[in-house]
């Protein structure tokens, strides 16, 4: 079954206690997060990892602080979670090399990943039967990672100790809505022993 890894948002900003948005918590999850896409990386196993690209002045710092500003150590990812062979793919609608790319870093201006107009093109061009979910926060950025890829009609697995909520209860929510939508509920260690 062709899989692939969806890396949500991992960025130091919401991954640690000096980052400017931190989800509580949320660098609990990093070990499994290194576990995963490190296992991505020896099985052949493609990485779409979202991040957040900020201007200074983005229009989404009207309801959020400011974050993941483009060039500053917030924005980026953890040294752990980044593969060998990466692409960053712009929201600026184009075409960028993929061919070698283990990893691909789809940046974004909004909580959804779909508003970047690459990603459809790059999930059609991996076609894959499976996809494995994980990262921050679970009822904001995840939440629309996921329910937009049971949109593709493909099998959607959540990894649950590999995801952060900002409230319990939001993350319970998002939880539930997720399985009522066809979603699968799974956890790093299933993922790492079904290899």
């Amino acid at each position: 079954m062709r899989t692939v890894f969806f890396d949500v948002d991992t960025q130091i900003d919401f991954l640690y206690p000096a980052g400017a948005l931190y989800a509580p918590g949320a660098e609990g999850i990093l070990p499994a997060i290194e576990r995963l896409n490190g296992y991505a990386a020896t099985h052949g196993i493609p990485v779409v990892s979202t991040t957040d690209a900020h201007a200074e002045n983005d229009a989404e710092f009207a309801q959020w602080p400011p974050h993941c500003v483009v060039h500053t150590a917030g924005q980026q990812k953890p040294r752990s979670t980044l593969l060998e062979k990466r692409v960053a793919i712009p929201s600026t609608a184009g075409e960028y090399p993929v061919n070698e790319a283990q990893q691909f870093l789809i940046e974004k201006q909004a909580l959804d990943c779909f508003t970047n107009p690459n990603l459809s093109g790059l999930l059609a061009r991996l076609d894959a039967e499976r996809y494995v979910v994980y990262g921050v926060v679970t009822e904001y950025c995840v939440r629309c990672a996921a329910v937009g890829l049971l949109k593709t009609g493909e099998r959607v697995e959540l990894v649950t100790d590999a995801i952060q909520s900002l409230s319990e209860e939001g993350g319970r929510r998002t939880i539930d809505e997720f399985v009522a939508g066809g979603g699968h509920l799974t956890t790093t260690a299933a993922i790492l022993d079904a290899g």
